[in-house]
């Protein structure tokens, strides 16, 4: 149905993740969930609006993370 979702914190990703590589692990997420690749237009809404939210809470795991041997700085989310 869906790729799998990549390890978005280093050291398995060499660099910080951007918004475009959270975004696309929380519509994996969704989409693996829901059991939908893309939702009919009467599911549309609260199918983007989890993605949003998955999003959001995903930034905020990386943002407070702290790796051994990395810096607690992470991007300006």
């Amino acid at each position: 149905m869906c790729r799998s979702i990549k390890t978005l914190r280093p050291p398995v990703l060499p660099e910080e993740a951007t918004e475009e590589d959270v975004r696309a692990a929380a519509l994996q997420y969704v989409r693996k969930v829901s059991g939908f690749r893309a939702p009919a237009a009467h599911n549309r809404e609260v199918f983007d609006r989890a993605v949003d939210v998955i999003a959001e809470a995903t930034a905020e795991l990386l943002d407070g993370l702290e790796v051994r041997g990395q810096t607690a700085a992470r991007r300006a989310g």
